[in-house]
């Protein structure tokens, strides 16, 4: 055995004692069916690319997850399964995506139209769900998102992207991998309850701003002790879920690393996620942004 399969087996038996036979889908409900989104039209991480025929690590972990707990995975980078008919077949989008997802962009797969986006954002509206890891915050920057990238460094409010008004928030920059904590907000929401009052973490902290005023936080990044410009900046939200219309969207932004994938909090708090957005659980997720993260709005300087 490699070291990764030594990594998925202990992260996977971990994750399996974690949670009941039946989680995430239940005896009593259908199989939930969650389309997974890897398109990369800016940097395609390593999590999501594939490599010789085989996908990324992300990938496998999900469907490896999918097959213990009772969900089905189908990945795709494909923009055309954007369509109202084909978008019905699914419980749930899972998006690891990057850039303009209407342009070929660097993977060169086929984009998205604005009609399959705007279908997309109609269908979680309407009750599907939606789930974002880590770069799906570096996806549909608000306009113009130039070279200088000097236009994160502002609040857009009600002017940010539909795409990411739907997710809840935006991605600014990251610095250096780092460790760092991560604070439990709510211990009782699915899946949490796994990480304890707080947890630290090795992996690709990214900044944030932009923040929903609904959103229901989970865990909020703590700054203190982190190093790089980026994170100058008090306590923000880190993964949150929130109802956009009917539908229930749940982010994380954690998932670069293999070594996050195989971790079993990080998966404890996917599944959770995962059982939260297809309806198997219900949850609380009254918005607490002020309380949780007073100091949310800080926004590191421009050229951080």
């Amino acid at each position: 055995m490699n070291r990764r399969q030594l990594l998925t087996g202990a992260g996977m038996a971990l994750a399996a004692s974690a949670f009941p036979t039946g989680w995430v889908s239940a005896a009593d409900t259908p199989k939930r069916r969650i389309l997974f989104f890897t398109k990369s039209s800016g940097f395609e991480h390593p999590a999501i690319k594939i490599t010789n025929g085989m996908p990324g690590f992300g990938e496998r972990i999900l469907k490896e997850l999918g097959e213990k707990h009772g969900f089905e995975v189908d990945a795709t980078k494909d923009g055309t399964v954007f369509t109202p008919a084909n978008l019905a077949k699914y419980d749930a989008f899972f998006f690891y995506t990057t850039g303009d997802l209407t342009t070929p962009g660097n993977d060169k797969n086929p984009p998205m139209t604005q009609e399959g986006k705007q279908a997309l954002l109609d269908a979680v509206r309407n009750g599907k769900g939606f789930l974002g890891s880590h770069s799906a915050a570096d996806t549909f920057h608000t306009q113009p998102d130039t070279p200088d990238r000097a236009n994160r460094y502002v609040a857009h409010g009600e002017k940010s992207d539909p795409y990411l008004r739907m997710l809840g928030g935006e991605f600014i920059k990251h610095g250096k991998q780092q460790k760092a904590k991560m604070t439990v907000v709510d211990p009782s929401f699915p899946g949490f309850k796994e990480a304890g009052s707080s947890f630290e973490m090795m992996e690709e902290w990214y900044s944030l701003k932009d923040f929903m005023p609904d959103l229901h936080v989970l865990l909020v990044q703590e700054t203190e002790g982190m190093t790089g410009a980026d994170y100058q900046r008090g306590p923000y939200p880190a993964t949150w879920a929130r109802m956009h219309g009917q539908g229930r969207v749940f982010y994380t932004s954690m998932g670069h690393r293999d070594d996050v994938w195989t971790n079993p909090t990080f998966q404890s708090i996917l599944l959770g996620g995962i059982a939260w957005a297809v309806r198997n659980v219900d949850a609380d997720v009254t918005p607490n942004l002020r309380t949780a993260a007073p100091r949310h709005g800080e926004i590191p300087p421009k050229g951080a």
